[in-house]
């Protein structure tokens, strides 16, 4: 029997490069599935879920300012790689009988609806996975900041951030082997320490309006869910540590 979730309302972020799997570039669509499979047992057990996926799998906006683009043209097509990111998250979620929407910031009417923050309320409050696309709509501000961004507006209980390790080390840990695992963290020790989970603009949203950033790996089966009912490895920034 599952336990009980410990939230009602979650924003869930994921990197562009967490949709790759195996491949080096591009969608992988088993991959999709198995997210997308995450979260349809996160709302079977009552949680109300959205969306914030990044597009580094297709198109990252700082790569291409540093190969000499001009950064808000850039930062614009990465905006564009997350739309292509969560039509493919939307496919799968409905393929599995999950009702969802795809809101973006920037108005393209023919394949989404644009975000309206009530609108997306509403789309939750009737049980649909929401998946915010775009970023922010503006050139420089990452996705992570979108993220907290839109939990802020959501009235999101926490956000979860899935990544390729099982929470947040003082250093990449399959770079460095005696890398230190921390279980609770403070908003403050993320930025003194430099651990570059989120970014500053992120974490100082969550701080300001005291939203919990749980960070988990997103690759282990059930993961997403262990983590709403208590059970997952993770580790949890708030005030607190």
């Amino acid at each position: 029997m599952t336990k009980k979730p410990l939230y009602k309302r979650v924003l869930l972020k994921v990197s562009g490069e967490a949709l790759m799997g195996d491949q080096q570039y591009g969608i992988n669509v088993e991959t999709v599935d198995r997210i997308a499979r995450e979260i349809k047992q996160a709302t079977d057990i009552g949680v109300e879920v959205c969306l914030v996926i990044g597009g580094g799998n297709i198109f990252r906006g700082l790569s291409g300012a540093a190969k000499g683009m001009e950064r808000a043209s850039a930062d614009y097509m990465g905006m564009l790689a997350t739309v292509m990111n969560a039509l493919a998250m939307q496919n799968a979620l409905e393929r599995f009988g999950v009702p969802t929407r795809v809101l973006s910031a920037i108005p393209m009417m023919t394949v989404c609806e644009p975000y309206v923050r009530r609108r997306a309320v509403r789309h939750m409050e009737k049980g649909r996975v929401v998946i915010f696309a775009a970023g922010t709509g503006n050139p420089f501000f990452t996705t992570d900041t979108a993220a907290a961004l839109r939990a802020t507006e959501m009235g999101c209980d926490a956000l979860l951030k899935g990544t390729q390790v099982d929470g947040v080390y003082s250093a990449d840990p399959h770079k460095v082997k005696d890398a230190e695992r921390y279980d609770h963290l403070t908003y403050m020790d993320v930025l003194a320490k430099d651990l570059q989970v989120m970014d500053t603009s992120a974490i100082a949203l969550a701080r300001e309006n005291g939203i919990p950033i749980i960070v988990f790996s997103i690759h282990n089966d059930g993961g997403f869910v262990n983590v709403l009912t208590g059970d997952g490895r993770c580790t949890i920034i708030s005030d607190a540590a």
